[in-house]
């Protein structure tokens, strides 16, 4: 904004017909952003409105696209994976509204955007008006990338033994490890011997960031749903059946070593809680993928 003089926006190409998706911002607002897949151009233009008879004098006009991860785990650390820019304008000055167009084609986006409790991955177009008497005048716009795959490979069931020496053993599968975000868990529970008394039983996605990597890295877990299974002591012989839909939580992909700065994994924790409140709990990894948008 420009005040008295006029006032400056940002557009992108097409955004109406652009799917858009919720994100929190900095405050913990949610906003709907415009998607966009890892390998397409990113288009749109800057317009400046002047008000009725003003000039406005100014030393260039700067276009840039920023990929940025910011970190927020004991001290705020920001570092930009993707920082281009475009010179739109020459020093000069404005004496009519103007639409001057950009374009960042052929630009790798290679990290999906992502929002969790210390790490936040953000891209996002800036417009700045160098000014040589008053502050430079800025101008933002966010949009999302995320990617979809068609499907996953070896996709294996998982089978697990748990047990208590002669208290308690159960057998436990789920019908594969690889999930898309808006898939079905299936499984069940088979009881081989119970000599405890079980009061219930409930299955919890865990999602874990870890911050940093190697010998540094701190694991950070957050229970992001819970599904009660059984509510009862079951019986030897007892087939406990599950079935969770993923579609009703607010899941992400399963990221890997993003920039050398955070990872992002999700777990299935089985948790039986006895009359005495003990908790006898195991964990297996599963993959999350987006299959569409």
């Amino acid at each position: 904004m420009f005040g008295a003089k006029g006032e400056i926006s940002l557009e992108l190409e097409g955004l109406e017909q652009r799917k858009k998706v919720p994100f929190k911002d900095a405050s913990g607002k949610e906003v709907q952003l415009p998607v966009y897949s890892a390998d397409e151009d990113i288009v749109g233009k800057v317009n400046v409105v002047l008000k009725k008879g003003k000039k406005l004098e100014h030393q260039g006009i700067k276009i840039e696209l920023y990929g940025r991860i910011d970190i927020t785990y004991e001290k705020n650390q920001t570092s930009d994976f993707i920082s281009l820019s475009r010179e739109l304008e020459p020093p000069g000055a404005i004496t009519q509204n103007i639409s001057i167009p950009f374009s960042f084609n052929k630009v790798e986006k290679s990290y999906e955007t992502y929002t969790g409790r210390y790490c936040k991955l953000r891209y996002f177009i800036k417009v700045t008006m160098a000014r040589k008497v008053s502050s430079n005048m800025t101008k933002e716009i966010e949009f999302a990338v995320l990617n979809t795959q068609s499907e996953v490979e070896e996709n294996t069931p998982i089978k697990m033994e748990v047990g208590i020496e002669e208290c308690l053993h159960i057998e436990f599968e789920y019908n594969r490890q690889k999930y898309h975000l808006k898939d079905c868990i299936i499984g069940k529970v088979y009881f081989l011997l119970v000599r405890i008394r079980i009061k219930y039983m409930e299955l919890a996605i865990i999602r874990r960031e870890t911050i940093g990597a190697g010998a540094q890295a701190t694991n950070e877990n957050e229970t992001i749903a819970k599904y009660e299974v059984m509510d009862g002591a079951p019986v030897r012989g007892e087939n406990i059946p599950i079935r969770m839909f993923l579609g009703a939580f607010e899941l992400t992909p399963t990221y890997y070593n993003v920039n050398n700065k955070f990872s992002v994994r999700h777990f299935l924790n089985l948790v039986l809680v006895d009359e005495e409140d003990r908790r006898y709990f195991k964990q297996q990894e599963i993959i999350l993928w987006r299959k569409e948008l």
